[in-house]
Order: structure tokens, then C-alpha cells, then sequence
């Protein structure tokens, strides 16, 4: 085979191997949507319809949809169909709890510990989630208000700790990846919340003072969206 065949058969084998399946493109597609929250928890997921605009057969969005499934954010219900996961909230407000205990630690045990590298960094991320509130988009947000947390509890010299909140990230992820979404009011205060700890961590400040800041900043979101979600099925009463 010439140089110039053997080049050309790379490139088609290399474009073939990253060329996303069809079972590929809808699994991104439906999973982008219920991450940001146009297919809210509760919405029915049809087949023939989303075969439909994707321009293929139902087969290829079914395995989509079992890949949700087995991610926790699609159920399948017997005579009814495939629907958005409802957000377990009893798990999700647990889960930011923990966070905020451990991370509230973490970064108290840290605080004689940054240096004016360590608040730049983090100020820098909570200055591009305050640029990006003129376009909110919560799954960006999210993704940079993790980066911050993550900034300031990496510092802290307790591995164990830091392995606790690893595992909290995860499980919030898996549970949803942008709380933001169902309370996009919080984004604001969330970014002026993030100034006063870091303020708190430039003035010197005692320790148990910035593990309190944390952990009233860190359940502030969950709280939200408790009394968003009961508010919801409060007004959806006959």
C-alpha cells in the first residue's frame, strides 16, 4: 500500500473510531437535557418522538435510555414508560449535609495553611461564576462552583477528609449534576457567600468562625430547593 493510501486508510479508521454511535448521540442529547433541566424530574421520555429528531430508529435510543437507567437518572415504570428520575431529596439533602460537615473541617483545618496563590486561584473561578450569571448556564456554573470548593479543600492537610468529600462530589453528581437549575436564585448569593468565606480566609480569621461560614453557605442550596420543591407540590393541590 502507497504512503498516501495507508495515510488516507488511518484517517478513515481513526474518524470511524471516534465517530459517536447512534445509541452514542442520543444518550448525549437526552442526558444533556435532564442535566440542565429541560426535561425536568417526572417528564416522559418518548421513544418514537425522539427517534423522530434524532433521525433514527427507536433501538439505538432504548440502549440510551438503559445507560440512564443504570446511572439512576431515568426509571422505567411498567404500562407508562421511561421518565426523568425523580431527585431522591432525603439522599441529596444527606449528601449536602455530610459535604457541609466535612468540608466545613477541612477547609477550618486548612485556613492558617493558603497561601495568596492558593485565594487567588479560587477568587479567580468565583470571578468567572459571577462573568457567567449574564448567561446562566447551571451546568457551567455548577462545574465552576465544584472547581472552587474543590480549590479551597485540596489545601487541607487531612487525607481522609478530602477522600469524604470526593466521595460526597460523586454521589451529587450521580444524584444531579446542577442543583442550579431548579434554584437559579441561589447563584448570586452562592458568589457573594464564596467572597465572604474567602475574605474570612485573608483576614486571618478563627477557624471555627470560616467552618461555620462553610457550612451555612453549603446548605443554603438545599435548603432552597426544599422549600422550591414543596412550594411546587403545594401549589399543584386541588
Amino acid at each position: 500500500m502507497s504512503p498516501t493510501r495507508a495515510k488516507a486508510a488511518e484517517v478513515a479508521k481513526t474518524a470511524g473510531a471516534t465517530a459517536p454511535s447512534k445509541s452514542q448521540r442520543a444518550y448525549q442529547l437526552l442526558h444533556d437535557r435532564i442535566v440542565d433541566g429541560s426535561y425536568s424530574p417526572g417528564y416522559r421520555l418518548v421513544l418514537d418522538a425522539i427517534g423522530r429528531e434524532l433521525d433514527m430508529s427507536v433501538v439505538p435510543v432504548r440502549e440510551a435510555i438503559r445507560r440512564l437507567e443504570a446511572e439512576g437518572l431515568v426509571t422505567f415504570e411498567r404500562n407508562i414508560g421511561a421518565r426523568v428520575a425523580e431527585i431522591d431529596e432525603l439522599e441529596y439533602h444527606d449528601t449536602m449535609e455530610t459535604l457541609s460537615f466535612v468540608e466545613g473541617a477541612a477547609i477550618s483545618l486548612a485556613a492558617g495553611l493558603y497561601s495568596k496563590s492558593d485565594v487567588d486561584e479560587a477568587r479567580a473561578i468565583n470571578e468567572q461564576m459571577r462573568e457567567s450569571l449574564a448567561a446562566f448556564d447551571p451546568v457551567k456554573f455548577t462545574a465552576l462552583n465544584e472547581a472552587f470548593h474543590r480549590r479551597l479543600s485540596d489545601v487541607s492537610p487531612n487525607a481522609v477528609l478530602g477522600d469524604v468529600i470526593d466521595t460526597c462530589w460523586k454521589r451529587l453528581a450521580r444524584l444531579r449534576q446542577s442543583t442550579f437549575s431548579f434554584v437559579p436564585s441561589r447563584a448570586l448569593p452562592s458568589v457573594d457567600e464564596h467572597e465572604a468565606i474567602l475574605g474570612l480566609i485573608e483576614e486571618g480569621s478563627d477557624p471555627r468562625s470560616i467552618e461555620l461560614a462553610v457550612r451555612a453557605h453549603r446548605l443554603a442550596t438545599p435548603d432552597a430547593y426544599f422549600h422550591r420543591s414543596h412550594a411546587d407540590t403545594s401549589q399543584n393541590r386541588p
